[in-house]
């Protein structure tokens, strides 16, 4: 038998979902070409679903948990991949239908990985994450809308959570006038640190959405969807734009075409799971180039494995702000 490493896994037992440490051994490790020795994960909204059985996220039990991961090759067969390479991996089913990043080792398709830019540490990867990374995917997604800082405020949803505190100050950084909409307005200073200038409460968006309302915002990036995201669209500026990451709301749009057709608004989804690796490689780069780090360390919080899920139950009940991250060492 190998080296023994810690994982935390999620297991049935019956009908009941349980999560526990187990020490594990490569041997117990799925199919890749790419070993690596896991620094850093985090916890996300998709890991607090995972870990708390809230959703049927985990498709194949038992699972190691975590859709993130960042750290050193240790051994690959995938050409260009490297023993000692520093990468990170994203999405791709992790934590789904492939164990994740809690744990001190993973294997992994070599196709999923990404070599990290020199900026990044593995903690500040972490920081980053599938919802920084997302945040990224939503900001690329306006800019090839032609949405300018010159022509209007951008509003962004969840502004309290992962994607949307990274968002904030990206697009702050980038010359953006950002609004930011969160239920806990309560954080306006918080937010506002970040780059916000107007703090809007979500509860303004929680009825039904009109066919179009007054034109406020030039783009938006939601993560909630339903009446959230309806509202959001029908006060879109004419040839706006409305980058859609996230259900946190509903997976529902109660919406009218009204805005898509007489105002031109495009509304694009953006997929952080599935993505190409050229996509992830680019939104990486310009991570590294358009994130402002010191706000970064801001909105982060390290944690140790052992405090996951106690960290997934307090995401879901919207006790977390900004960014999680799991140092697996600890």
């Amino acid at each position: 038998m190998g080296k023994t490493f810690r994982a935390l896994v999620i297991d049935k037992d019956g009908d009941d979902q349980v999560v526990e440490e187990r020490q594990l051994t490569d041997d117990d490790l799925m199919a890749g070409d790419v070993v690596i020795d896991v620094s850093h994960s985090t916890v996300n909204y998709k890991d607090g679903l995972a870990i708390s059985g809230a959703a049927p996220v985990v498709r194949k039990f038992p699972m190691i948990g975590g859709i993130d991961l960042a750290g050193t090759v240790a051994r690959s067969d995938y050409p260009g991949i490297m023993p000692g390479d520093r990468v990170v991996v994203n999405g791709w089913g992790l934590s789904e239908r492939h164990f994740g990043g809690y744990a001190e080792r993973a294997r992994v398709n070599g196709d999923w990985v990404v070599l990290l830019p020199e900026k990044f540490s593995f903690e500040r990867a972490m920081a980053v994450g599938t919802a920084g990374y997302t945040a990224m995917l939503c900001v690329m997604a306006l800019e090839e809308q032609n949405i300018t800082p010159d022509q209007g405020p951008i509003l962004v949803t969840g502004a309290s959570g992962g994607v949307g505190t990274v968002a904030i100050s990206i697009l702050a950084k980038l010359g953006y006038e950002v609004h930011a909409c969160t239920g806990r307005v309560s954080e306006a200073g918080f937010l506002k640190d970040l780059g916000a200038t107007e703090i809007i409460d979500r509860a303004e968006f929680s009825d039904k959405a009109k066919p179009m309302g007054a034109e406020r915002w030039a783009g938006a990036v939601d993560v909630a969807g339903g009446n959230t995201l309806a509202n959001v669209i029908s006060q879109i500026k004419y040839n706006g734009a409305v980058a859609a990451c996230g259900l946190a709301d509903s997976m529902n749009l109660p919406s009218s075409v009204a805005p898509f057709i007489l105002r031109n608004v495009t509304l694009t989804g953006v997929d952080s799971v599935m993505a190409p690796r050229e996509r992830r490689t680019a939104a990486w780069h310009r991570l590294a180039e358009d994130l402002d780090f010191d706000k970064l360390e801001a909105l982060s919080e390290t944690i140790g494995l052992s405090d996951v899920p106690k960290a997934a139950k307090d995401i879901l009940a919207g006790k977390v702000r900004g960014r999680l991250i799991v140092d697996i060492k600890k």
